[in-house]
């Protein structure tokens, strides 16, 4: 299992586009993908719920990702999110 702490760059937060952004990249890798924000775990192969935790621009989050191709999973959703998800 591996985390990092990261945080949301994008001008409004984790709206309609850059959720599924993120939910589809999540969605190639096998391993479990879940987002830590506060209290709430999220799966984040769910757009659904990605933009149900209303995470807003600025928000630190904890990813974690657990299962065989982690460390792939790992970089790829990292640098997703550091470059914006496709806003920035």
């Amino acid at each position: 299992m591996l985390s990092k702490k990261l945080t949301v760059v994008n001008p409004s937060g984790l709206h309609l586009r850059p959720a599924g952004v993120l939910s589809q990249t999540a969605m190639k890798f096998k391993c479990d993908v879940i987002i830590e924000c506060g209290e709430k775990k999220i799966a984040a192969k769910s757009v659904l719920n990605v933009m149900a935790a209303g995470i807003k621009t600025g928000t630190e989050i904890n990813l974690i990702c657990d299962g065989e191709d982690e460390a792939a999973a790992m970089e790829t959703l990292s640098q997703a999110i550091k470059s914006g998800l496709g806003e920035m």
